[in-house]
C-alpha cells in the first residue's frame, strides 16, 4: 500500500463495528479510533461534575476548560480528558450506558470532539501507520465524508440485542437507535458513498474478510 488510507467505519450499536475495527486495523497496520469510546468518557466526566444532560451552557463551559489529549497503545488510539485514562469499566456502568446518547445529541459535545477526531488522521501519520481507521455513528457523513471507504454495518434487531446481551451491556438497542437516528447534530446515516454490510448470518471472519478486499483493492488502484 503506497498511500495512507482513511477508512469509516459507521452503524448502530451491536452490528459489529468495534471487533471488526480491531481486527481490520492489526491487519492493515492502521490506527484504530473507537469514537463511541469518546462520548463514553465525555458522559463519565459530565457525570462526575454532576452536570445534567439538559443544563447546556454549564456543560459548554465545562468543556471550553477540559484538557483533551490522545494515547495509543496496541495501536488503538484512546481519548485523554482532564489528563487522565479512565478504567474501561467505569465507560460501561448502567449510569453511562443510559445517558451516553443524550449527552452526545448535544451539538457543543460533537462540536467539541470533531475537530480532535479529525486530528486523529495527523497523529496516525506521525506515528506511520498505513492509515486510519475510525468507527461511530457519524464518520463517513461528518467527520471523514471524503475517507477513501465508507462502511456501513447493519444487522437485525435480534442479532443485535443477543450480542449486546452476551457483552453484559443492558441499555436497549431501540432506545440508543431512536436517539442516534434522530438527534438533530450529526444522526446516525448511512452515507451515500457508503457500501452497506449486513453483519446478522455472516462471521467475523467473513466481514473482515469483505472489508479487507475492498481495502486491498483500493490499493492496487492508487498503484495503477
Amino acid at each position: 500500500m503506497n498511500r495512507f488510507l482513511i477508512i469509516a467505519i459507521d452503524g448502530g450499536a451491536a452490528t459489529g463495528k468495534s471487533s471488526t475495527s480491531k481486527r481490520l486495523a492489526e491487519k492493515h497496520n492502521f490506527l484504530h479510533v473507537d469514537t463511541g469510546s469518546h462520548y463514553r468518557s465525555i458522559a463519565y466526566h459530565l457525570i462526575q461534575a454532576n452536570l445534567d444532560v439538559n443544563n447546556v451552557p454549564g456543560i459548554a463551559k465545562f468543556l471550553q476548560k477540559l484538557p483533551v489529549d490522545t494515547v495509543i497503545s496496541n495501536g488503538q488510539a484512546s481519548i485523554i480528558l482532564n489528563n487522565r485514562p479512565i478504567p474501561p469499566a467505569d465507560l460501561r456502568t448502567p449510569e453511562v450506558n443510559s445517558s451516553v446518547s443524550r449527552f452526545a445529541s448535544i451539538p457543543e459535545v460533537r462540536t467539541f470532539l470533531k475537530s480532535y477526531q479529525q486530528s486523529q488522521e495527523g497523529i496516525a501519520k506521525k506515528n506511520n501507520f498505513n492509515g486510519l481507521i475510525m468507527e461511530g455513528r457519524d464518520i463517513g457523513t461528518v467527520i471523514f465524508p471524503n475517507a477513501d471507504l465508507i462502511i456501513f454495518l447493519d444487522a437485525n434487531p435480534e442479532t443485535r440485542e443477543l450480542r449486546r446481551k452476551n457483552e453484559g451491556i443492558s441499555d436497549s438497542i431501540a432506545e440508543r437507535d431512536k436517539l442516534d437516528l434522530f438527534r438533530k447534530t450529526a444522526p446516525l446515516a448511512c452515507s451515500p458513498k457508503a457500501i452497506k454490510i449486513d453483519t446478522s448470518l455472516l462471521s467475523l471472519d467473513q466481514v473482515i474478510s469483505q472489508i479487507s478486499q475492498l481495502i486491498e483493492n483500493i490499493g492496487e488502484t492508487r498503484m495503477t
